[in-house]
């Protein structure tokens, strides 16, 4: 799994690769979002629903916990260094970017975020990752905590 934009900037300044390095891994990126941007091109239609779907979860799960709890939690997701669609929410953080555009409805690999609940100090939060076949995405649970400093962290 390529690391995260994140993660290679974090490996840079800790000297553990070389400059040459992290621009051959940032074009990796690179070329994989311009990939989409020509399937998106190629298919607008597909694009098209692609994108409402995702503007369609997005307000719902604003609607019902609020645009910033939503931020937070993609966030902490991001930190999660063996969840595959962390390489899509590296940059969650950052307010102007829609919080549709995080979500994968049917493009593969997908990312859904199924269900938030609180529970007991924290919140438990249902996800499907993986593959678009009907049944044939992974389903995970993440228990998320607030930390010290009250930034809600994967616990579980």
């Amino acid at each position: 799994m390529i690391p995260t934009p994140n993660q290679i900037f974090a490996s840079f300044e800790r000297g553990q690769i070389t400059r040459d390095e992290v621009h051959s891994l940032m074009a990796l990126h690179a070329r994989e979002l311009i990939h989409e941007m020509e399937e998106d091109h190629q298919n607008p239609v597909s694009a098209l629903l692609e994108n409402l779907l995702a503007r369609r979860c997005a307000s719902r799960l604003i609607r019902h916990h609020g645009g910033r709890l939503l931020r937070e939690v993609l966030i902490a997701l991001s930190e999660v260094s063996d969840f595959p669609p962390s390489r899509y929410l590296w940059n969650a953080a950052h307010p102007e970017i829609p919080l549709h555009c995080y979500f994968r409805m049917r493009r593969e690999p997908v990312f859904r975020i199924l269900s938030i609940k609180p529970h007991g100090e924290g919140l438990v939060l249902e996800v499907e990752n993986g593959s678009a076949g009907r049944g044939k995405a992974t389903r995970r649970t993440f228990v998320l905590k607030r930390d010290e400093s009250w930034h809600l962290k994967v616990t579980g």
